[in-house]
């Protein structure tokens, strides 16, 4: 059945009147902005979007994220409309409740259809960056019948006014996404009022000094709707077309204004708006008629999809899964012989250089892994000779230079790794993790597979002082759960978390490595992956354990020398490596008690001591940072801050001698 047997008013007024019923009966939520964009949504799932309601995984499927998570019931009235499985109008009428599919924002994973998980204004748009960056990279290596599909973002005033929408609108045109399409609700309200309480910014002004192609159009014309996506599809640059809509269109009184964005409009200010708009129908009725216009518009793109599946059968699981069985047998090929020849010829490296050989060795193997820095490529060491830069207009290379944006490359990152085909990878300081933190919390919570190289990552970066010196941090990034933080104490440890981080696939990882060189502290044949469990005894104490003591990083060569202090007063100390707390924390008791052991325990970590104390216990000592850094070489901070084999044995000896 044709659109023809509704129109297009109807067909966007049931997304209006959805939204308003489910948001008056969970007597939560947020109708304004699905009101005003339902037009707008109409004319783009109907006429132009490219995708199969019935087959919602398809990897040249167009992508629509709602960057505007607030106004998820548009989102979840498209797709029950449309015909998505897994949706119905009872999970419509649970929106916002307890274990519903229907949450208050997008969640990836909740129902198909739902791209990414939006809510934080801004990340959305970031994403759909790195959709559109990884489509055409994925284009770059297959070609056109394989991979040619557009990226949609709907973003309102809060994504933009949000300082990682600059970053990701700059990154876009400057390389010239020109598959990106951008629909911004321009509808001047936000929470506290008009948004001229807070900006006069000249969007449109804004993204074109960014490289994009940009329209204005009314939001609620249908045609000139239409019109502004087909240019930009077939434009050179990315485009922002600016939709003037009113929030809360149809709501007889409070439409234009700021109540309708978070509230229920109340059940006389409903009925008046389905006056208003022509709609007859009781609360989640949809017409027959209008219905299945929906539902035609969900499956106008069944036959493009068979017969793209028809013609790219054999990379299809390439395009969906990104490393396959055989790349990740490769790369842990790869680290096994790398292992054995360190285990030969142990190498005296910083971590950060030990992974960058940990990378010239997996590349190889692992043609999705896609790198890139945040400008500190040689700091970070994230660049091999296997990579080649990826530069505005060209997408055959592997790395990409994001700039002095960290924010923006980790929720690129994550759009990347959405999209399928891709596994990312990116890198800057471990102190500006703090500067990418909303996105790596949202790698962790929608299980994404992404890698995060934060290099310098103690006092022992040295004289770029406290600013650069990461002591918060470890315990910020160990509280987000889901998040596998990695700090290797030396090069075999390094390509071990390599191997784990990209055997996690519903879980991000932190390789959190250093400036300063690190003695190598494991030799001598390849047992296995002894990181796999998170901790690991190192250095047994021999007959009687009197202590143990834990350290990670680059702290554990300073274990081991304590063990030897304590060894000449008569005190044996066992030294365990713990490169990943989450993992150990997964293993059975029975092999946590085992490594920890029953005696006493000292812990050394180059960090504040917060969370500590699950591994020592409450009679456990720690030795760490209690206050911000200093600027100084490394060597002369540890001994300042009283970080050395000295003060971890005289720990030790407390709690044994007494």
């Amino acid at each position: 059945m044709s659109n023809a047997s509704a129109s297009h008013k109807d067909m966007a007024n049931a997304i209006r009147a959805l939204a308003m019923d489910a948001v008056e009966t969970a007597k939560s939520g947020h109708p304004g902005m699905p009101m005003g964009m339902a037009d707008v949504a109409t004319v783009l799932f109907t006429k132009f979007l490219k995708f199969d309601a019935g087959a919602p995984n398809w990897p040249d499927r167009d992508r629509f994220v709602l960057s505007a998570g607030h106004g998820s019931m548009l989102l979840y009235s498209v797709l029950y409309l449309a015909g998505y499985p897994g949706l119905t109008m009872a999970d419509l009428k649970a929106f916002r409740q307890l274990g519903s599919k229907t949450a208050g924002h997008p969640e990836h994973g909740h129902i198909a259809g739902i791209e990414t998980t939006t809510g934080p204004l801004g990340q959305g748009i970031a994403n759909a960056v790195g959709m559109a960056l990884a489509e055409r990279l994925l284009n770059a290596r297959h070609g056109d019948k394989a991979v040619d599909h557009f990226t949609y973002a709907i973003a309102g005033d809060g994504c933009l006014m949000e300082g990682v929408s600059q970053e990701a609108i700059s990154l876009a045109g400057h390389l010239k996404l020109n598959k990106l399409i951008v629909l911004w609700d321009d509808n001047a309200i936000s929470i506290d009022g008009a948004t001229s309480l807070a900006e006069s910014d000249d969007q449109l002004a804004r993204f074109a000094a960014s490289h994009w192609a940009t329209a204005r159009v009314d939001g609620h014309d249908a045609e000139a709707i239409a019109k502004a996506i087909a240019a930009a599809q077939k434009s050179d640059r990315p485009t922002l077309i600016a939709c003037k809509t009113i929030i809360g269109y149809g709501a007889p009184t409070k439409q234009g204004k700021s109540s309708t964005h978070g509230e229920p409009l109340g059940a006389e200010e409903i009925k008046g708006a389905r006056e208003k708009l022509g709609w007859a129908s009781a609360p989640f009725e949809v017409p027959e008629a209008v219905l299945s216009a929906w539902r035609a518009a969900g499956s106008r793109g069944t036959e493009i999809r068979k017969a793209w599946e028809k013609a790219n059968a054999g990379i299809a699981a390439t395009l969906s899964e990104a490393l396959s069985e055989e790349s990740l047998r490769g790369v842990s090929a790869a680290i096994s012989a790398l292992k054995t020849e360190w285990g030969a010829n142990p190498p005296k490296l910083a971590s950060r250089q030990s992974s960058q050989k940990v990378l010239e060795a997996i590349v190889p193997a692992a043609p999705a892994l896609i790198g890139g820095s945040a400008d500190l490529t040689g700091s970070n060491g994230t660049r091999t000779k296997h990579h080649t830069s990826v530069t505005p207009g060209d997408f055959a290379g592997n790395y990409i230079h994001y700039g002095v944006r960290e924010h923006g490359m980790a929720a690129a990152m994550n759009g990347m790794a959405l999209h399928g085909g891709i596994v990312p990878y990116g890198a800057t300081f471990l102190v500006f993790t703090d500067y990418c933190r909303p996105s790596i919390r949202l790698s962790a919570l929608m299980g994404q597979r992404v890698v995060y190289v934060m290099t310098h990552d103690s006092i022992g970066l040295g004289e770029d002082g406290p600013t650069h010196q990461p002591v918060e941090h470890l315990a910020a990034l160990r509280a987000i759960p889901n998040l596998n933080v990695f700090r290797p104490a030396d090069a075999i440890e390094v390509a071990e978390c390599w191997e784990l981080a990209l055997q996690a696939k519903a879980t991000p990882s932190i390789l959190a490595l250093t400036r300063q060189t690190l003695p190598a502290l494991r030799t001598g044949p390849d047992f296995g992956n002894m990181s796999a469990k998170g901790a690991y005894v190192l250095a047994e104490a021999g007959l009687k354990r009197d202590v143990t003591l834990i350290a990670t990083g680059s702290e554990v060569s300073l274990a081991l020398d304590a063990k030897a202090l304590l060894q000449e007063k008569g005190v044996s100390a066992a030294v365990v490596s713990m490169p990943s707390w989450e993992l150990f924390a997964q293993q059975p008791e029975a092999y946590r008690r085992d490594v920890l052991g029953a005696a006493p325990r000292v812990a050394v970590e180059a960090a504040v001591g917060m969370g500590w104390e699950r591994w020592i216990g409450e009679r456990g000592i720690f030795v760490g940072m209690q206050s911000f850094g200093a600027s100084a070489p490394a060597a002369k901070l540890y001994e300042h801050f009283g970080i050395t084999p000295r003060t971890v044995a005289d720990a030790a000896l407390k709690l044994t001698v007494g």
